[in-house]
Formats: C-alpha cells, structure tokens, sequence
C-alpha cells in the first residue's frame, strides 16, 4: 500500500492511499479520515460510497463529513467508484465503465475481469483496513449518494448484520425500472433479469429489509428523480413496515450542497448505531 497524502484534518488525519487490488486486478485509490481518537485505539468507521463520475476525492473534499465524524470519534472510507487504468474497459457515455461502477460484480465481457466493486467495497477493502489501521470493522456503517446510495443500501440489505446501519443520499432506489440501471446491469449482468434483483434496493426491500436503523434524504427538487424512483423505495419500506425514516427535504436538488446539508444528520444516526 502506498500513501499517497496525509493532512492533518479535525484533530484527525485525511489520508489517501493507494494499493495493488485483487478484486478489480488493478491499483485501486481510496481517502481515509481517521479521527484523533484512533491514535488511541480503534475506532468505528462509516463507508461513504459516492455515485456516477466520481472518485474518492469528490466526497472527501465537498460532502464536510470530517468535522461530524470528528466529533463523534469514528472513520470515514470513501473508495473509488470503479476500476480505472490502461486496459480496464470504458464507454463513451459518463454512466458506463470507468467512474460508474454500480457496485456490481460484472459477469459480462468486457467488464468482467475488472468491474468486481461489489467485492471489493463489502470484503477488500475492509480487510485491508482492518489489518492496515485502526479500525474495528465489527462497528461498520455504510452510506452513500445516487449510485453510491443504490451501492449502500444493496449492500447493506445483503449483509445485514456486518453493517449496523445504512443511509442513503438520494439514491437509486429502483435501477431495474429505470434508465439509471437497465442500461448499466444489461452491460455488466447480461440480460437476465432475474440477476438485476440482488442490486435493486427496491426489490430487496420488499423480499429482505434491513436489521438495523435505515436513513433516507431526498431532495424534492431533484432534477433526476425520474432516474432515482424514491416513491417505489418509499412504498416498499411502508408496506414491509420496515422502521426507516424517509424524508422529502423541500427544494434540494442532487448536488454536493445537499449532500452537505444533512451530512451532520447521517453521521450523527450512524454515531448512535455504532458507539451506542
């Protein structure tokens, strides 16, 4: 693993670290806040997953989750949102290939041999972490924004029980119904449906739920709620009668000031989750 950079941030450090990756065979980059607390001891951490056209920085530097998990004592990991370099299969469009990894594990050429986000983000990168600082990977969180939101709540619903709570930023909440999705997991699943349903977290939450504490925001002025569907989520999470809280915030749209306008709220619910 190389350091890359380290800053001194909230009494903590923001650092950013790259490594060989044996999910995507290529070297993968991802930012880590550890708070000052972590020189002490582990910590808690809180995985923020960001969504189509970013890397690990876009998050790191514009969400201002830093100064929230500061004042609670716990991590932030911000992964890359896809495999990149020479050779590692792109397309033209923004919401394909490189920058646009959906957090699947893509079982069609050419994506196939590079495109395994799901395993790198739920079992690499955590257990490089783990071994690397001090982090205790039994109190994880997981969140994320537009496709990084779909990515945390998929992954979550999955993994019930590694994750003790989720939240979402404006996610894509029904990929299978939407041009956000088909278009994305008809390249990188193939064309059977019915292997679609394990990344929709419309669908997993009407067939699964999540054990723990759920959080979402969506912004009503959002210029791509067409794309993201939050009325199916919303609709699934009322007839399982799952406890969630779902909230419309009046006139927000999909950008990084939203995200940062409830960033302080999502900490502090994963905060409570995880030191409670």
């Amino acid at each position: 693993m190389e350091t890359i950079s380290e800053n001194v941030c909230f009494g903590g450090v923001q650092g950013v670290y790259s490594h060989a990756s044996s999910a995507t065979g290529t070297d993968m980059t991802f930012g880590l806040f550890l708070p000052a607390e972590a020189q002490d001891g582990t910590v808690p951490v809180l995985w923020y997953l960001s969504g189509l056209t970013c890397t690990h920085e876009n998050a790191m530097t514009k969400a201002g989750a830093q100064a929230w998990a500061a004042q609670h004592g716990i991590a932030v990991v911000f992964p890359d949102t896809s495999p990149r370099g020479e050779g590692v299969a792109d397309d033209e469009a923004y919401d394909l290939g490189q920058g646009a990894g959906f957090y699947v594990n893509a079982t069609q050429p050419p994506w196939k041999p590079h495109f395994q986000m799901w395993d790198y983000v739920v079992d690499e990168l955590p257990g490089l972490i783990g071994s690397e600082f001090a982090i205790d990977t039994d109190r994880m969180g997981i969140t994320g924004h537009s496709m990084g939101g779909h990515g945390a709540l998929t992954i979550a619903m999955t993994h019930p029980y590694r994750y003790l709570s989720a939240s979402a930023f404006a996610p894509i909440a029904h990929p299978t119904a939407s041009d956000w999705g088909r278009k994305q997991f008809g390249a990188y699943l193939g064309n059977d449906e019915a292997r679609w349903a394990a990344y929709d977290s419309t669908l997993l939450m009407r067939d699964k739920g999540f054990a723990g504490p759920l959080l979402v925001d969506q912004g009503t002025s959002d210029q791509f709620l067409d794309l993201l569907k939050p009325e199916a989520l919303a609709e699934a999470i009322v007839t399982r009668r799952q406890p969630a809280t779902f909230r419309m915030q009046q006139g927000y749209d999909h950008s990084y000031f939203f995200v940062a306008s409830f960033m302080e709220d999502h900490v502090a619910f994963h905060a409570e989750a995880l030191l409670g």
